[in-house]
C-alpha cells in the first residue's frame, strides 16, 4: 500500500464541539475561584491525568476507610481526608487543563466520567460493607446515580449542554454531605424517625434516592419537551 493510499484511507478525526457546562450549585462560585487559584500555582510537572488518578485513588481509599469503619469507627475521620483529596483531584484536573489551555475535550470528558462511574460503584460498595447503611439502600443510590448520569450524558449529546448540578447540588455538595455524615456517625450512629431508630446513612440514603429520582423525572420531561419542540414534524 502506498503512503498516499494509506493517508487517504485513514479515518478522519471526528468533528467535536464541547458542550456548554451548566454549574449552578451552592459552592460553584467560590469553588471556581479556589480551583483557578490552585491551578495557577500547580507545579508544571503535574498534569490533569495525575490529578484524575489522584481523585480515583483517593475515592478508592475512602472506600477502604468505610469498610474498615465496621471495626474501628475512627476510620470515618480518615475517610473525610480522602474525600477531600478526591475533590482536589476530580475538580482540579479540568480547571488545570483550561488554565493552561491544553484541553483534550473528548478524551477528558470520556475518561473523567468513566472514572466517576467506577468510583461511584466502589464507594457504594464500600458503604454497603461498612455496616452503617443497608446494602439495598446503598445500591439503590448507585442505580439512581447511574440513571441520572445517563440522562445527563444523553442531554449533553443531544442538546450540547452538560448539567453538572441539579437544584443547587453538585458533586462538591454531595462530598460535603457525606463528610458531614461521617462526622455525625462518630457520635450519633442512629436517628429516630417516626418513633423508630434508623442509621443516619439509611435516612440520608433514602432521601438521596428520592431526590435523584425526582431530578431524573423532571429533567427527562424537560429535555424531551425541548427536543420535541426543536424537531417537531410539520
Amino acid at each position: 500500500m502506498s503512503t498516499q493510499t494509506y493517508l487517504q484511507e485513514r479515518p478522519k478525526p471526528l468533528a467535536f464541539a464541547p458542550a456548554t457546562r451548566l454549574q449552578q450549585s451552592f459552592a460553584a462560585a467560590a469553588e471556581k475561584r479556589i480551583l483557578v487559584w490552585l491551578a495557577e500555582r500547580t507545579p508544571r510537572w503535574i498534569n490533569s491525568d495525575h490529578l484524575t488518578l489522584l481523585g480515583f485513588i483517593s475515592q478508592c481509599m475512602a472506600v477502604v476507610c468505610h469498610v474498615l469503619a465496621r471495626w474501628n469507627r475512627y476510620m470515618l475521620l480518615l475517610g473525610v481526608v480522602f474525600l477531600a483529596l478526591n475533590w482536589l483531584g476530580d475538580s482540579l484536573d479540568g480547571t488545570l487543563a483550561r488554565v493552561r489551555d491544553c484541553q483534550r475535550p473528548r478524551y477528558g470528558f470520556y475518561v473523567d466520567h468513566l472514572v466517576d462511574t467506577f468510583a461511584a460503584f466502589f464507594l457504594m460498595g464500600g458503604l454497603a460493607l461498612s455496616g452503617y447503611i443497608h446494602p439495598a439502600i446503598a445500591f439503590g443510590m448507585l442505580i439512581a446515580f447511574l440513571m441520572l448520569s445517563i440522562e445527563a450524558y444523553l442531554a449533553t449529546y443531544t442538546l450540547g449542554q452538560f448539567q453538572l448540578s441539579y437544584w443547587k447540588f453538585g458533586p462538591t455538595e454531595i462530598r460535603l454531605l457525606l463528610a458531614a455524615a461521617n462526622l455525625a456517625l462518630l457520635r450519633w450512629p442512629t436517628a429516630k424517625v417516626l418513633g423508630r431508630q434508623f442509621g443516619w446513612l439509611d435516612v440520608g440514603g433514602v432521601i438521596g434516592i428520592g431526590g435523584m429520582a425526582l431530578m431524573l423525572i423532571i429533567s427527562a420531561l424537560q429535555h424531551t419537551c425541548t427536543l420535541y419542540r426543536e424537531e417537531k414534524l410539520s
